[in-house]
């Protein structure tokens, strides 16, 4: 009998490491291939006025990110799998296709928003993956059925866009992705949750190598919605799946992840953060909260001289400080106080980007100005040459007669 992958190498530890190795390679070997071919077939993103590029660039990079999460994951069998994860590839497979289709062809959000409840159904209501419980904040304990189905599909629908409102610059979406992958996978991983913690892992394997090409300046891929819409699916379906795990001991005082949900929320900070931010701004200013603008938090830092890379390793530190904060401060608050830091950190990100917005447009100002003033003065000049030019003329005339 011939031996098994599983057989020659037995430590499930070792197992996820190589398949994360493998989804990263993936990447690296067929982003160039993808570049190559949307170069050819003139499958690139023209920039437009809101834009953060200023040259066509591919955007399937999502395509390689399914394929080595893909990949990555199947190599194994680890035992613990059941059927979340195969309704889960389901769920995924639905989004690539529409991921696809959208950076082909701009679907109207409601086709979107329809196609992405029922990826999220088949594992809420096919899986019985929900949140049933929101461990003692504000006194509330367990959820009614309905509720917290409605509740779990629109978190779903709620964070997938999120990631995809977030894809604005080069490495914010991939990087954000691969920090709360990351970090959900080691939980998984230390807890014996093999197949999630593989899930995790390949997609963050696949999300640097990624990165790696996202950040190039010479050859550059987008992820596209393909990218977007699968990372916020699989990070929901992480974050949902840690806290529900927890649940048992949503009222244990001893328990290390008692703030499963707080800490859930605080890992995946900045695209609920400026999803809330942008739809409020939006809204308030008579907007449709759907409409395209340069609101972004991530937009506001680099209109105000951060780079791309500075603006992304920005709000990766963020979200590793908070995430470590909340996670020490855990042991010494009840999740209704941590509620109300969170809270607190979003009053702090709507003051922090309304400066930023002012401190931009004084900045736009300053330059119309300048350039205002710069016309002025060219055509008092051209004028001072007419006039004398003229009497240069005269002059001539004169000395003639």
């Amino acid at each position: 009998m011939f031996p098994t992958f599983e057989s020659l190498i037995p430590d499930k530890n070792i197992q996820i490491l190589i398949s994360a190795v493998i989804a990263l390679f993936i990447n690296l070997r067929s982003i160039p291939v993808i570049i190559n071919i949307s170069g050819l077939r003139g499958l690139m993103d023209n920039p437009v006025k809101r834009s953060s590029h200023s040259t066509p660039t591919p955007t399937f990079g999502g395509v390689a990110i399914f394929a080595g999460i893909l990949i990555g994951y199947m190599i194994w069998n680890f035992g613990d799998e059941g059927i979340l994860l195969h309704k889960v590839f389901a769920g995924m497979t639905i989004l690539f296709f529409l991921g696809i289709k959208d950076d082909l062809y701009a679907l109207s959000p409601t086709k979107k928003i329809g196609i992405q409840i029922i990826a999220s159904a088949i594992v809420v209501v096919g899986c019985d993956l929900r949140i049933s419980d929101l461990f003692g904040i504000f006194g509330i304990g367990e959820i009614p059925y309905l509720l917290s189905i409605g509740l779990t599909i629109f978190i779903f629908v709620a964070m997938i866009n999120a990631f995809n409102l977030i894809d604005g610059i080069d490495g914010l979406a991939g990087g954000i992705g691969m920090i709360a992958s990351g970090g959900f996978g080691l939980w998984f991983l230390v807890n014996h949750h093999y197949s999630l913690a593989c899930l995790a892992l390949c997609l963050s394997g696949s999300l640097l190598g990624f990165l790696r090409f996202n950040f190039s300046q010479n050859n550059k891929i987008f992820m596209g919605d393909t990218g977007s819409l699968i990372i916020g699916y699989i990070i929901t379906v992480l974050a949902v799946k840690f806290i529900h795990f927890n649940v048992l001991h949503a009222w244990d005082p001893s328990s290390s992840f008692v703030s499963a949900p707080i800490i859930a929320i605080v890992i995946l900070i900045v695209p609920i953060f400026d999803t809330i931010r942008v739809f409020s701004v939006r809204i308030l200013r008579g907007k449709s909260p759907f409409k395209a603008d340069r609101l972004h938090m991530h937009h506001l830092l680099i209109d105000n001289n951060l780079s791309h890379m500075q603006a992304s390793f920005t709000l990766y530190a963020v979200t590793i400080l908070l995430t470590v904060l909340t996670y020490s401060a855990r042991l010494y608050f009840s999740n209704t106080e941590l509620c109300f830091f969170i809270l607190f950190l979003l009053v702090c990100y709507f003051l922090v980007a309304n400066w930023l917005e002012v401190k931009r447009l004084r900045v736009k100002r300053a330059k119309e100005e300048l350039v205002s003033s710069s016309e002025t003065k060219a055509v008092d000049a051209k004028s001072t040459d007419k006039v004398a030019n003229a009497d240069k003329l005269q002059l001539r005339e004169i000395s003639a007669n």
